[in-house]
């Protein structure tokens, strides 16, 4: 077998330089998972917010009237009863009722 020419010294700074090679390309591997991950919330995002307005111009359609922040108790109480009554809205929505609605 033949004998190594360089010194421990040598090898050594060597697998340093390696080693501090991997943690750069280990941290830009992370930088750029990180940025995917917030191109995907802004675009999940961007998609809900769509779906919201998409509903309230719908229900604003059917009322023929703008519905006002201080309905939206009220519209809620009202979805809430119509669950409570006999599950209609889900019925209507061929959905299954959530079991924990989030307050507005």
């Amino acid at each position: 077998m033949a004998k190594s020419t360089k010194t421990y010294e040598e090898r050594i700074r060597a697998l340093e330089k390696k080693e501090q090679e991997s943690i750069e390309a280990t941290k830009k591997l992370i930088a750029q998972r990180k940025e995917l991950e917030k191109r995907k919330k802004a675009e999940e995002s961007k998609k809900r917010t769509h779906r919201l307005c998409q509903i309230g111009g719908a229900v604003e359609s059917v009322l023929g009237c703008p519905i006002e922040e201080e309905d939206l108790p009220k519209l809620i109480g009202f979805l809430k009863r119509q669950e409570t009554n006999g599950k209609f809205f889900s019925k209507a929505m061929q959905k299954e009722p959530v079991t924990d609605m989030e307050e507005v």
